[in-house]
């Protein structure tokens, strides 16, 4: 297990990462519908929940989506028996003037997400290498509505042996930047 020097901190956040090793084994729907419901509890400004989720299960949906990623990710994500983009939401609902919060807020319901999956067993990877346009085709979702953010690989870790050669000696939990590079008391210009 990864360390850290904080005793009280729940090991939640230190055992959850983001594997490229999945094993192809389908999830419950109750297990799916679990991790959104995480998602839904979390916090959002004005209590908007601007994040939506598309997911795709069955082997069509799943090559759709698998279409929609760089080579590079394709070529282990194409195992994860679930893949899920994340959208959110441009403007309020109340009064349809633009949310700028909306993508921090999806990131949230991102993090419920991968925390829950992590307390099933479970593992998630988000990506960033993605074709927006393509993601907002596959899907069906308005772009002028949604800006995608990530596709997320979901599924159990399987060894590393699954994944290309040159990712094997990747797939490892990656240590952290110390807490001094990222947090400042006062002032930065001090």
């Amino acid at each position: 297990m990864r360390q850290t020097t904080f005793s009280r901190l729940d090991t939640r956040f230190i055992e959850r990462w983001s594997p490229r090793a999945f094993l192809p084994d389908k999830l419950s729907h109750e297990e799916l519908m679990t991790l959104f419901e995480a998602a839904r509890w979390s916090p959002s400004c004005f209590n908007e929940q601007p994040w939506h989720f598309v997911y795709a299960v069955s082997e069509e949906d799943l090559k759709r989506f698998q279409s929609v990623l760089t080579d590079k990710n394709r070529s282990w994500a194409s195992r994860a028996p679930v893949l899920i983009i994340a959208f959110s939401r441009r403007q309020f609902r109340k009064n349809g003037k633009p949310n700028r919060w909306a993508d921090f807020d999806t990131g949230s319901a991102w993090m419920a997400l991968a925390l829950q999956a992590n307390r099933l067993g479970l593992h998630c990877h988000a990506m960033g290498g993605f074709d927006q346009d393509k993601a907002y085709e596959v899907t069906g979702v308005d772009p002028d509505e949604y800006n995608a953010i990530c596709v997320i690989a979901l599924g159990r870790r399987a060894d590393a042996d699954v994944l290309p050669e040159d990712l094997r000696e990747r797939e490892t939990p990656s240590d952290r930047n110390p807490l001094d590079d990222m947090i400042t008391e006062g002032s930065m210009s001090r």
